[in-house]
């Protein structure tokens, strides 16, 4: 299942596509049924925002601290973390990381330009460290994951990337909702 909010409404909104799609096996009459990437994308959002200022009012209310920002562990002898030149000290720290991914420049990108097909040719793999690797222009024109939620509109054709949860998740998503969809992966299955 989808690991946050906003995943879990598009994930919601390709289910009920998928359900749309099978209703006419199950007796039921559905005309002119089209779906708005618009609408959901706006309803997300603002669903998104509804639960952060909940979360948000029910820690202060709790009379819990929000401290945004980059933090590390000191070398101090009690527990402390600094965060933006500030020091907080308490017997137990809850850091709650997030996360964003991280894109390699495109130079460290690997590609399938013709040199790689005279690598595959003569039976030799091309490594994501080799120098003699092609590299791929383009790769900028891509998104990360999080990049999925400010499209702005559904894209008739879509390329993701992986094999983990996400990727494939994604991929489904799109495909389900109307793009035309690739899942690119680099072993012979997903995870």
């Amino acid at each position: 299942l989808s690991a946050s909010p906003r995943e879990q409404v598009m994930w919601n909104a390709a289910l009920h596509a998928e359900l749309l799609h099978d209703h006419a096996d199950y007796g039921f009459e559905v005309a002119g049924s089209r779906f708005n990437w618009r609408t959901i994308k706006d309803k997300r959002d603002a669903y998104v925002r509804r639960l952060n200022e909940i979360y948000e009012n029910n820690l202060k209310k709790a009379r819990i601290d929000i401290i945004r920002g980059y933090g590390k562990f000191t070398a101090d002898p009690e527990p402390t973390v600094e965060v933006n030149g500030k020091k907080y000290t308490a017997p137990h720290i809850l850091i709650a990381t997030g996360g964003q991914p991280s894109v390699p420049p495109e130079s460290d990108i690997p590609g399938a330009s013709s040199p790689a097909a005279g690598h595959a040719a003569a039976g030799r793999a091309c490594s994501d460290r080799s120098a003699s690797c092609p590299r791929f222009a383009g790769a900028s024109l891509g998104m990360t994951s999080d990049g999925f939620f400010d499209l702005e509109e559904l894209p008739r054709r879509s390329v993701v990337v992986g094999a983990g949860y996400i990727a494939v998740e994604m991929a489904g998503i799109l495909s389900t909702l109307g793009s035309e969809s690739s899942l690119l992966i680099r072993h012979d299955k997903v995870l």
